[in-house]
């Protein structure tokens, strides 16, 4: 944990109440370390059994009331809640009073910046966004992985060395995100974290339908070096038959997947694309090689209904395309943050 943590409490002002309004698996966590910290969390809200039973776990004799009574109990309030709840909470709670004068009001959303609490700011508050780069558990454990955690942090100059010592007491790490590149910033986490669960989790089944009995101690060192080397080296990393050109075993890929994974087809062209345009932009994948293998794939798309069995045709030329690609992001953070019922 960060030294942070460890210090005398008394040895450091301004100890601040803390309230969270969504229990979901992010905000009781980082009350706890705000905890640790030496403030004192005062109150929480909570719709579900789970989310009670999460702020029960990690918030002990903290209790539960209404999102209002929690502004009215803490000078620092968290709202962890999904991204589309959140807008309408700040309006509602700004327009119902309930929002006081200086008051800290932070959210961990990814998606949004500062601006998103424009209506507490006119009410009087202090406006910070927060957003912790991790998934979350719901668990003890998760006070214990913000050490060393990236935060995605946007804040009004006046308010930065606040956001700053609150990640750092948190033991994190601030990293600045301006208002306008808080979209792009989340699409970058969605699709590094969320995608990379849905990728190894259809890996494991496929695994298991190959007849492997323990696909995760199999894939774990696969996995885990492939990552450390993509995050030393980036596209320089790039292994496998796209990299190599291999169109023939690209196509048979596909014909595996048709017969006992259909739904992974479309995921696993759209990757092999991506994966192609990066190796030939950075000179790992050979031109000459490049035609044959991005037909295969063109046939992989266009060949059969899902199901059918028989081969690819005939590969073809198709010049590379930009892949679309889309995220749908669970968690904030996320990786980023899981998200249950309307809480976070």
């Amino acid at each position: 944990m960060s030294t942070v943590h460890q210090q005398d409490h008394q040895d450091r002002p301004a100890r601040l109440t803390v309230g969270v309004v969504g229990a979901g698996r992010v905000g009781p966590a980082l009350a706890a370390s705000l905890q640790l910290a030496g403030h004192r969390p005062v109150a929480v809200s909570g719709v579900s059994d789970a989310s009670r039973r999460r702020a029960e776990e990690l918030l002990p004799g903290v209790p539960l009331v209404p999102p209002a009574e929690v502004l009215q109990r803490a000078d620092l309030v968290l709202l962890t809640v999904p991204d589309d709840v959140l807008p309408a909470l700040v309006t509602g709670l700004a327009e119902t009073g309930a929002v006081r004068p200086g008051q800290l009001l932070v959210h961990t959303s990814g998606r949004y910046g500062a601006k998103v609490l424009d209506p507490a700011l006119r009410a009087g508050a202090l406006p910070l966004a927060l957003h912790p780069a991790m998934t979350f558990t719901g668990t003890a454990v998760d006070v214990q992985r913000l050490a060393g955690c990236s935060f995605g942090v946007t804040a009004p100059e006046e308010l930065r060395l606040a956001a700053q010592a609150l990640v750092i007491e948190m033991g994190g790490e601030p990293e600045w995100i301006s208002e306008e590149n808080r979209p792009l910033y989340h699409a970058a986490l969605a699709l590094g974290a969320n995608h990379l669960v849905t990728l190894v989790a259809q890996a494991m089944e496929l695994l298991r339908t190959a007849g492997v009995e323990a696909p995760d101690r199999m894939l774990g060192p696969l996995l885990g070096a492939a990552l450390d080397n993509a995050l030393r080296s980036g596209d320089a990393a790039l292994t496998g038959p796209v990299a190599r050109g291999d169109a023939g075993t690209v196509a048979a890929h596909i014909v595996e997947l048709r017969k006992h994974a259909p739904a992974a087809v479309a995921g696993y062209v759209a990757m092999a694309r991506a994966t192609a345009d990066r190796a030939l932009a950075h000179g790992l994948l050979k031109p000459e090689l490049a035609e044959d293998l991005l037909g295969a794939l063109a046939d992989g798309t266009a060949a059969g209904a899902p199901g059918t069995d028989g081969p690819p045709g005939t590969p073809g030329v198709e010049s590379p395309g930009t892949p679309g690609i889309e995220s749908d992001d669970n968690d904030g953070t996320d990786g980023p943050t899981g998200t249950e019922g309307n809480e976070r």
